[in-house]
């Protein structure tokens, strides 16, 4: 044989090696990522199941589960919900107990140390006797049924390909089994992302101590314009109670001459520092609301109302939604359940949704629900009315995977947990104070107050909702929902609409003068300053078939009302108004025209300052780029059309300007460029020399609007040019506002890229942004366009044909990257397309695609 044949037989050996070894590779790799991958088919037997289960799933892998019994229809469940997403669940509660560092090593510390201090955990674990006694039981059953997933699956690495990554940093990590506190402990997760964002209380008190004037810091934080945009309730849709008490304070943030030191409120910065480690499951910032409407059936194509709602949340892969259709197969008082609508993984029931009678929709109400505390603490003592009292202790033991356990000392005040022994940081907190508008010498801790530290009744809320029949119940169950204070809408078969704001929310006098309660820190050794119970639940605004025939919820003002007192801080209502306008001008809504208003992406404060923007005159090249805005009605669309070149340029004129303007703030509290700072700026056009828009970095030049806007169009010119190309008729706003799916843990920085990759998914352009309808919102202060929040999910349900309901959720059911449910309705919801929502059994026989039957375990066979 010659060398040379002898060569090629070579060659061709080690190429069918290398190919048999790529091959075996894929197989190796397949194999690993599909063995976590569910039975969606045949026969399981599980544990303590007393009777047949059915688990039809339709081509999406959305589940409606048919039992005979409740107990077993919330065990298949949380067996159901372990199969899409146990991974997600064990995260989930990891961090609501603070044992993050156990899964993910150091890079958890902060994030544990902060909520072991609040003790999420401790107070689900206080929580769970005190709920009734049917709703311990769906959380144990809910429990049971993971356990039996845990128990059946064995191995983590079976469980989810992301326990196989974890392994390499964490190997020997064991599942626990699942307990009812893990259900209730991701209620303290989910109240924390949606409280009353203070993030604002604390910069105010951070630029009262600048050189720049009260008068100019109150220009940052303007009133609700009601004039303007209408909060949700009018005058006829309800009225204060009468003699309801009055918290002594306007709603509105016009009290900053209350406070005012150079060196005051070093508590905030750290404070501040301190809850920005504990990480977000929902979404942090501007964009972090909702929509949801309801329109009676004299307004309907259908002759029964309509209910829409989109929650916008942060968007991550998995989706915060999980979606599912429970049905007891016979409704009776032991099995009161058919209900289908969207939920979260780790807790059972469902969360948004319709049952057989009635339908409901949440956005986040927003209250003030958090004060913080200076306290004068001396050793294990501080000060209360003049007494020295003992605080209280606990001792926590935080592990961290990879390293050394951390101890760590709460210490908590009859307000609550004391946050400058949190972090470092903290421990110089309440050096030099002000208190009611004084400067002090003393050095003070922090604590904080917060209605979800003290156990409550959300969980109940949640089934008596899943239950209820009419408004009656329907308001009996929000009677009970405790936090996140959410804006509940209702609509019901009988061709009834209503609403109902619910929730804890803390009656105390403002400890400043003239400024609104909770507005500023309070002196924690003064009991009068203490909160003094709650609103009563019938004193929050709600109404019931209002006369105008629809009701709108876009975290707007909820009432121009100042009592009973909820917050100072709203969306400034341009979502709402915009919706309010479309709805008000259709005769007739139809389904079509709810799903149709849900993808609008008009943003209607633009016209407004477009015409200020063509009035400056620029340079030819410039202009190029500013004559898109002829015409331009605000559409903010993300496809190739004129419309979406001229939003790219405006948006980008949008963010230099802000940047410009405010280039005094620190990086921090900059602009992001929400619905607040559409309003602020509104003012300041009519005031083109004011302050603010004085470049400090040119001294002996005083800037007015004119040269501020005109910088702003130049610049933004020239960013896109580099961006998109020279051409401005080529840009489009998809290209600059796209979004990208990220793993919570996987996908982040720090994750090798080939991880992320297996994970991940996207990017995706997006039109729509801030202060639109379709709410894909980016943060002005940030480099780029890109999506920080949006809608999590959209659902329409038709209370005159249930089954004529569409839904779509943001991602997929599953939470096993490479699962055909995994990143199955992106697309669809990108495009603002939504999918059938099944719900009587014909409906969901017709839909379905696979079948799983869950039995109890056969009989031991006898001797």
């Amino acid at each position: 044989m010659s060398r040379l044949k002898r060569a090629r037989r070579i060659v061709l050996l080690v190429a069918v090696l290398v190919v048999m070894a790529v091959v075996a590779v894929g197989i190796l790799a397949i194999g690993v990522v599909r063995q976590s991958f569910p039975d969606t088919t045949g026969k399981l037997s599980i544990e303590g199941l007393t009777s047949s289960v059915s688990v039809s799933r339709d081509a999406r892998g959305i589940p409606t589960i048919y039992a005979d019994n409740a107990r077993d229809l919330f065990q298949a469940q949380g067996f159901v919900s372990a199969q899409d997403r146990f991974f997600e669940m064990d995260l989930r509660r990891h961090v609501t107990a603070g044992r993050l560092s156990e899964m993910v090593g150091s890079a958890g510390l902060e994030s544990d140390k902060v909520i072991r201090a609040m003790g999420w955990r401790h107070v689900a674990e206080q929580e769970l006797p005190k709920l009734a006694p049917e709703t311990r039981q769906y959380l144990q059953a809910y429990a049971d049924g993971v356990n039996a997933y845990i128990k059946r699956t064995e191995s983590p690495e079976k469980m989810s390909l992301e326990y196989t990554v974890l392994a390499r940093r964490n190997p020997g990590y064991r599942v626990e089994p699942w307990s009812p506190v893990d259900s209730l402990a991701w209620l303290k997760a989910m109240a924390w992302d949606l409280r009353g964002d203070y993030n604002d209380e604390l910069a105010r008190a951070r630029l009262s101590r600048t050189t720049r004037s009260l008068k100019q810091i109150n220009l940052l934080y303007p009133p609700y314009p009601v004039d303007r945009n209408q909060p949700i309730l009018s005058e006829q849709d309800w009225q204060p109670v009468a003699g309801a008490a009055d918290q002594a304070a306007s709603a509105q943030p016009a009290a900053l001459t209350a406070m005012r030191s150079t060196d005051g409120n070093a508590a905030i910065d750290s404070a501040l520092a301190a809850v920005n480690a504990v990480p977000t499951s929902l979404g942090r910032g501007d964009g972090v609301g909702s929509n949801s409407w309801v329109v009676a059936g004299s307004h309907t194509t259908t002759g029964k109302p309509l209910l829409a709602n989109d929650p916008h949340l942060g968007l991550s892969i998995p989706g915060i939604w999980t979606q599912v259709n429970l049905q007891c197969r016979t409704v009776s008082p032991a099995c009161p359940f058919r209900v289908s609508g969207f939920t979260f993984s780790g807790l059972p029931g469902v969360v948004i949704g319709h049952n057989d009678k009635i339908a409901w929709g949440m956005t986040n109400l927003g209250p003030d629900v958090t004060d913080f505390y200076l306290e004068q603490v001396s050793g294990e003592k501080y000060l209360r009315d003049g007494r020295n009292v003992p605080l209280t202790t606990r001792a926590e033991v935080i592990k961290v995977a990879g390293g050394s356990d951390v101890p760590l000392n709460v210490r908590s005040t009859v307000h609550g947990p004391i946050l400058s022994d949190v972090v470092p940081s903290i421990d110089e907190a309440g050096d030099r104070s002000v208190v009611r508008g004084a400067p002090q010498s003393n050095r003070y801790a922090v604590s904080l107050a917060w209605t979800a530290l003290t156990p409550g009744t959300t969980a109940d809320a949640v089934f008596a909702l899943n239950r209820a029949s009419n408004w009656s119940e329907f308001r009996k169950a929000a009677a009970l929902f405790s936090v996140p204070s959410q804006n509940l809408v209702y609509a019901d078969t009988a061709g009834h609409i209503g609403y109902q704001s619910p929730g804890r929310i803390p009656v105390r006098r403002s400890a400043t003068p003239g400024a609104p309660p909770g507005f500023w820190p309070s002196p924690g050794w003064d009991s009068q300053w203490d909160w003094k119970g709650y609103v009563p639940f019938d004193e929050l605004p709600n109404t019931f078939d209002p006369p105008e025939g629809f009701l709108v919820t876009a975290n707007q003002a909820v009432t121009a009302s100042p009592t009973p007192f909820l917050t100072s801080e709203w969306d400034y209502g341009f979502r709402a108004q915009r919706i309010r306008t479309l709805l008000a001008a259709t005769p007739k809504v139809s389904p079509e025209t709810m799903a149709q208003i849900q993808g609008d992406t008009r943003n209607t404060y633009a016209p407004a300052l477009v015409e200020r923007l063509l009035a400056v005159q620029v340079d030819d090249f410039t202009a190029q780029a500013q004559r898109l805005l002829r015409d331009w009605d605000g559409n903010q669309p993300g496809d190739k059309s004129r419309e979406s070149a001229a939003a790219a340029y405006y948006n980008a004129v949008w963010k230099h300007l802000l940047e410009y303007t405010f280039d005094e703030l620190p990086p921090d509290i900059a602009p992001d460029g929400g619905s607040r700072w559409m309003v602020v700026m509104d003012q300041l056009l009519k005031d083109p020399k004011n302050d603010w828009w004085d470049d400090k970095t040119t001294p002996g030049v005083t800037e007015g609007s004119g040269e501020i806007l005109k910088r702003a169009l130049v610049e933004a010119r020239l960013d896109l040019a580099r961006e998109l190309g020279k051409v401005p008729a080529t840009w489009r706003w998809g290209r600059l506002h796209e979004l990208e799916l990220k793993h919570q843990v996987m996908g982040g920085d720090g994750v090798p890229r080939v991880v992320q990759g297996l994970f991940n998914r996207g990017p995706f352009e997006l039109g729509g942004g801030n202060a639109i309808v379709n709410a894909n919102s980016w943060n002005a202060s940030q480099p780029g366009y890109g999506v920080t929040t949006g809608p999590s999910m959209r659902m329409i349900v038709d209370l005159g044909n249930l089954d004529a309901s569409r839904w779509v959720n943001a991602t997929g059911q599953s939470g096993h990257a490479y699962d055909d449910h995994y990143a199955d309705q992106v697309d669809a919801w990108a495009a603002n397309e939504t999918f059938p929502w099944p719900f009587s059994e014909n409906a969901v026989r017709e839909a379905g695609n696979d079948e799983l039957t869950l039995e109890p375990p056969s009989p031991a066979a006898g001797p």
